[in-house]
Parts: structure tokens; sequence; C-alpha cells
């Protein structure tokens, strides 16, 4: 997946993060409603903005190297009751390990590592909304406009699983 940025949703302030698909015919995009705080380390870590001292994203990257792991990668699982869930994929001196997260942890972490960002097919059928070849080129307005059509219309139990 390619990291296109944080957005904010307008006008609940709802900050969004916009993953689209690199490898994939359908040109989907996959809009995940995140904190602000989280938008804010994302977009800090985007930017290439370095903190004076470590803030939480910056001090797991820090324990990481420190423990001699790598973050191979970051893999958004699935959503269920309009919660999404990822996994960080380590590589460690113990061997590999899969752990438990917050997408929007998982992608302020893979960007200060540059560790590619991944979504399963199933996720990607379920939840990604996609954008017909004209627009897809930058147009996040539209996206974000096919999304608030979506949570318009979604139910809780068309997440049912």
């Amino acid at each position: 997946m390619e990291l296109l940025g944080v957005r904010v949703e307008l006008p609940a302030n709802t900050p969004v993060v916009m993953l689209r698909e690199e490898d994939g015919e359908r040109n989907r995009v996959l809009p995940i409603l995140i904190g602000g705080p989280e938008a804010s380390a994302i977009h800090s870590a985007m930017e290439g903005i370095v903190p004076p001292r470590p803030l939480t994203h910056d001090l797991m990257v820090n324990v990481l190297q420190t423990l001699a792991a790598t973050l191979d990668k970051v893999v958004i699982t699935e959503v269920r009751e309009h919660t999404f869930y990822a996994e960080l994929h380590l590589a460690t001196p113990a061997g590999a390990l899969v752990v438990s997260s917050r997408p929007s942890d998982a992608i302020a972490l893979a960007v200060r590592t540059e560790s590619p960002i991944f979504a399963a097919e199933s996720l990607l059928d379920e939840a990604a909304v996609e954008v017909p070849d004209d627009e897809g080129d930058g147009n996040e307005e539209a996206i974000l406009d096919e999304f608030r059509d979506f949570l318009d219309d979604v139910k809780p139990e068309d997440f049912a699983g």
C-alpha cells in the first residue's frame, strides 16, 4: 500500500489516513479513521520533522533498535464493528514475531522505519473504495466524497462477519 497521507474529514474534524493499493488493477483506496495524536505522528514523520526529544512512536523505534529488532512490514488485517486491526511483523534475534497493533500506530512506525505497509485482500474487498482511473492521480477529495457516502449508508450489520 502507498501512504497517501492524512486528511481531516469535515465537518466532524476526524482524521483519516489514506492508503492506496500499489499493485492492483482495481485502483482501490483504503480510508481509515484515526485519532488526532496518531494523525499528527504520521504527518510529522512524513514531513521529516524530528522532535527534540523522542515522542511515543520515535521511542518505539529506539526500543526496537536497542533490542536489535527491525520492523519488516505492517499488515492491516481486518475491520470488525468499525474497528480496524493491524499487525507488526518484526525480525528479532530470537526469530520472527507478530504483534497486534492499531493501524494508526503501525503506520506511524512504518513511516519512521521506511517499512512497507500491506493490507489483506479480504479487507480491501470489504472496506476499500474503488477510484476510477481518471481520479487516481491525487484526487483525494473524490475519494473522501465516496467514503462519506459509504459512512452515510453503512450499518453495523454490514461488518458482521
